[in-house]
């Protein structure tokens, strides 16, 4: 009996034909080679970041420092500021991306019900939002006048709701099989206990994928924290640091206490600091790369 079911194994496998063959070998890589150019400038920055001066300025492109230096990251911390603005951008990040969230997904659910009378409206009305915006200066206006200015909910409630990210939801709401409600209706359950208990908990590839796109946003987020947060105690991450570029050029060694490689070059700070705001978002995301790719794809074409 066990050979009479290897013999079946062997008969179900499909042998691929040498042009299959050399056509995934070509795939792989093609895609490896992509994957090394997308690699190389991080691991430049990186390795620029540790190096000195001389390096930085007679090499043009460099994986690994001769004379490694941690003057650049020696600077970084003695301002005193980079970890404040790290634990404003944590904080900034969680909450902001809890509250799109909320917002997003229960904007979502009413939407992709064919029943909703409405839904087309609003749906218009939705996309009108992606190609015109109020513009800057009355934006800024509006928040003024609610009294959000110089607070963390302007950076929160500003855009809480992305359309786009809204209408991938939408999608796949829409694609979770209608038996699984009826079903739930049957046992007694109201629409935001199917909303909760059963939509929510089938969405975490979407909801994964969505939350790293609000989150990303949250930690890059420069343009709106510089307009709209006045208060040096409450400056994010990447305002810190732009403000620790902007002075890397002015190091003076009589108040810094740096080793024997000297001032960090201004470059070498600049790439320090790009390394200390990408390394969160990097080890946040391999938590969520199995629910990336599934979740990226809904909706991908049709909506």
């Amino acid at each position: 009996m066990a050979d009479i079911a290897i013999i079946k194994r062997n008969k179900n496998k499909i042998k691929a034909s040498w042009s299959d063959r050399t056509i995934q070998v070509l795939i792989y890589l093609f895609t490896g080679f992509c994957g090394i150019i997308t690699l190389l400038p991080f691991l430049y920055v990186l390795a620029g970041s540790f190096a000195t001066e001389r390096e930085l300025t007679e090499k043009a492109f460099f994986i690994i420092p001769t004379e490694i230096s941690f003057n650049a990251y020696q600077y970084i911390v003695q301002t005193g500021e980079v970890f404040r603005g790290l634990k404003n951008s944590l904080f900034l990040t969680i909450v902001g991306t809890c509250i799109q969230m909320f917002f997003t997904t229960t904007f979502a659910y009413p939407l992709s019900k064919t029943h909703f009378k409405g839904r087309n409206l609003i749906l218009n009305l939705v996309i009108v939002t992606m190609l015109f915006s109020g513009g800057m200066i009355p934006t800024f206006l509006w928040v003024k006048q609610l009294g959000l200015y110089n607070s963390y909910l302007s950076l929160m409630l500003l855009g809480a709701i992305n359309p786009f990210n809204m209408i991938i939801v939408k999608k796949f709401f829409e694609d979770l099989p209608v038996e699984l409600d009826e079903a739930a209706r049957i046992d007694g359950a109201t629409d935001l206990q199917v909303f909760y208990k059963v939509a929510i908990p089938l969405s975490k590839p979407v909801i994964a994928s969505i939350s790293l796109f609000y989150a990303v946003g949250h930690w890059n987020d420069y343009f709106n924290a510089m307009i709209y947060l006045n208060n040096p105690a409450k400056e994010t991450v990447q305002i810190v640091l732009r403000r620790i570029v902007l002075l890397a050029g002015e190091i003076q060694t009589d108040i810094m206490n740096f080793d024997a490689m000297g001032v960090p070059p201004d470059k070498a700070v600049k790439m320090a600091a790009t390394v200390v705001a990408t390394v969160p978002i990097l080890v946040v995301y391999p938590f969520v790369q199995k629910y990336f790719a599934q979740g990226v794809m809904v909706g991908a074409v049709k909506g």
